[in-house]
């Protein structure tokens, strides 16, 4: 479920995401294929600096429109794609113990499961805001 719902918010916030104010200064910077970026130039821009390292769900913000405004689907999107990648990281090591196999294919998937969450979490939180994480398009 928490890669599903990584998937179905990527999908739509890239092609329907309004502009985010990712610097926290009222400049908002635009992501999404509707507001004039192709395929290569779109992305899911970070969550704003004014949010910093705060969990930001659905729920914290007084709209939905705030919450959009503010990059609440980068974080929703990173939060549950690491989460799954992990999950499915331990269904393999299972499911390697239950046939009685030995663990090598979770052991290699977790390097780029690593890899991720260095990206992702590890450095936006050592830079003290998730508006410094990569954003989630080819150009980026």
């Amino acid at each position: 479920p928490t890669l599903l719902t990584a998937t179905s918010v990527f999908i739509i916030a890239f092609i329907a995401a309004p502009p985010v104010d990712i610097d926290g200064i009222r400049e908002p910077v635009s992501g999404s294929l509707l507001y004039g970026n192709n395929i290569i130039s779109g992305a899911i821009v970070p969550t704003s600096a004014a949010i910093g390292l705060h969990f930001y769900p659905i729920w914290e913000a007084a709209s939905v429109d705030e919450w959009l405004y503010n990059g609440g689907p980068y974080e929703l999107i990173v939060l549950h794609f690491l989460l799954g990648v992990a999950c499915y990281m331990g269904r393999e090591w299972e499911l390697s113990f239950r046939l009685g196999m030995r663990p090598w294919i979770a052991v290699a998937y977790s390097a780029p499961v690593a890899a991720a969450t260095a990206v992702f979490l590890i450095y936006p939180i050592g830079q003290g805001s998730f508006s410094d994480g990569m954003p989630l398009g080819i150009s980026g």
